[in-house]
């Protein structure tokens, strides 16, 4: 087992990568703990759960909403949760996000824990303290930033994954290497097909290496004031995507970094070269990079959703070679003209 820890002026936290659900109970506190999952957590791992009472929560994005923080507060005052209860949140990106800001708010903030069970929410939606739900068409756009006391990373956990939604998983791994770390995104590419059978050296190693790459870039900007931005690369496309599409998170990435890259490339930050190397990696990680029967004004018009709209601009970003990213200010008049 691995432990990373996170460092934020808020908060420490500690991911433990490799670690068992089985020992879960000594990383808990004494006292009462509520747990928040999915009915589909609940139904092949609900045995191994701490004994502690369960709220189930159903399936999908279209679950992430005030509706459902709603239902966990009523069955948080049902379970008398007070000011000392532990919130412990074992699911994928929809249960941590939901789960974290709810803790985040309930009697103006509980201590929570996350057990990551998917690759998506293990690599990305459990690290760093972004907790939030949609409201109508807006992605995310009601949230906190609060870290979790731990992180449980178990790989074993995968094995009960969706095959697509495991695939879908590898967008947010390459798109750290992408940003951040050129040896990894080597890695990746010798060693794909490895990753793709779930064989558990490659895994433990590419999912421990992303997490220090997010970790390490949240420690120095927590609130997304300056480098924490580079995370959203491919993002801002790939929310409008999802809105548009309603296809799985970790697609929507893979073709937004598709289309970022292609506009890194037309903007004279990319090399051509670069660019094909990047696709190439996603391809062969069977993700998809185009949409089809959508045009790019509607993709655009999507955007225009987007949290990190300033305006008529947009912070997008962009790589300038594999394993480096920077952040430019983009109008959306300047994106019609360069896509359409």
């Amino acid at each position: 087992m691995h432990t990373i820890p996170i460092h934020t002026n808020s908060q420490d936290s500690r991911i433990l990568v490799g670690e068992s659900i089985s020992n879960l109970a000594q990383y808990l506190p004494q006292g009462k703990t509520i747990i928040i999952t999915d009915e589909n957590i609940l139904k092949i791992y609900g045995s191994v759960f701490p004994p502690a009472p369960v709220i189930s929560i159903g399936l999908g994005e279209q679950n992430k909403t005030l509706e459902t923080l709603n239902f966990i507060f009523d069955k948080l005052v049902m379970y008398e949760a007070d000011r000392s209860t532990f919130i412990l949140a074992i699911g994928g990106g929809i249960v941590c996000d939901v789960a974290g800001f709810a803790a985040s708010i309930y009697m103006r903030g509980l201590r929570y824990g996350f057990v990551s069970t998917t690759l998506l929410s293990q690599v990305d939606a459990s690290v760093g303290g972004k907790n939030g739900v949609n409201f109508h068409k807006f992605k995310n756009i009601l949230g906190v930033f609060n870290q979790p006391e731990f992180v449980v990373v178990d790989i074993s956990m995968l094995k009960t994954l969706d095959e697509l939604e495991y695939i879908s998983g590898f967008a947010e791994i390459i798109k750290a290497a992408a940003i951040k770390d050129e040896t990894l995104f080597s890695y990746l590419e010798n060693n794909y097909e490895a990753a793709l059978r779930k064989e558990a050296t490659v895994l433990e190693k590419i999912i421990h290496d992303s997490i220090i790459i997010k970790s390490r870039v949240v420690e120095n900007d927590e609130k997304e004031k300056g480098e924490r931005r580079i995370l959203n690369f491919g993002h801002t496309f790939a929310h409008a995507i999802e809105h548009i599409t309603g296809m799985l998170h970790g697609e929507a990435v893979s073709i937004g970094m598709a289309l970022a890259s292609d506009l890194s490339v037309k903007m004279g930050h990319l090399t051509k070269a670069d660019q094909e190397k990047l696709i190439r990696l996603l391809q062969n990680m069977q993700l998809p990079v185009s949409m089809n029967n959508h045009n790019v004004k509607s993709l655009i018009d999507a955007m225009k959703m987007d949290k990190k709209r300033e305006g008529e601009n947009l912070h997008m970003v962009f790589l300038d070679r594999i394993g480096h990213a920077i952040v430019k200010t983009v109008s959306f008049n300047q994106l019609e003209k360069t896509f359409i």
